[in-house]
């Protein structure tokens, strides 16, 4: 069962459900379309049973930070669009590496990495990496949500973000693409 789309109602609603903050890592294709990522995001969300207002920020590769469905995206949730280079992703263990992301982008997870590094340390996937399913057409868009840590205990074999940046703030309002602020080049 699909979850209903978000509208410019609901994601301002207040959370009916769990409104812990929740680390949304997306992957796009190029010109994804942006109703095929926000759906992907509130079916992620539905499946976690979080509330639209409970997202932090949305986390990606830098090389997708133009992307326009990844920026409207952010934008309809209110939240910043944070990057990390690949070699950061990279260096993150997830549970569903691929071969396709690391020859499209260089690292081989955007959706699980960027969510585990956005969350912060102790961070555990709340939901894998999941692919949008649309009518047609292979999947423009992957996702995948992530919870702080410390907090609520991880189940015993969910995965950790290892090594990653520290933390900052849980709901920065809504702006352009920028890196984490701990990413030094």
């Amino acid at each position: 069962m699909t979850a209903p789309r978000p509208t410019a109602e609901s994601l301002s609603a207040p959370a009916e459900s769990l409104s812990a903050p929740v680390f949304v890592g997306v992957g796009a294709s190029r010109d994804a379309p942006v109703d095929e990522v926000l759906g992907l995001i509130a079916d992620c969300l539905a499946e976690a049973g979080r509330a639209p207002a409970a997202v932090a920020a949305l986390a990606t590769v830098d090389v997708k930070a133009d992307e326009p469905a990844l920026r409207e995206a952010a934008e309809r949730f209110g939240v910043e669009l944070w990057t990390y280079p690949a070699a950061a992703l990279a260096a993150v263990a997830v549970p569903h590496p691929t071969r396709a992301a690391l020859a499209a982008v260089g690292t081989p997870s955007v959706a699980e990495a960027a969510a585990l590094l956005a969350a912060g340390p102790g961070a555990w996937l709340v939901v894998d990496k999941r692919k949008s399913a649309p009518p047609c057409g292979p999947p423009a868009a992957t996702c995948a949500l992530a919870l702080p840590g410390p907090g609520p205990a991880p189940p015993s074999d969910a995965p950790t973000g290892g090594q990653q940046p520290p933390h900052i703030p849980r709901r920065p309002g809504a702006g352009p693409a920028r890196r984490h602020p701990s990413d030094q080049r």
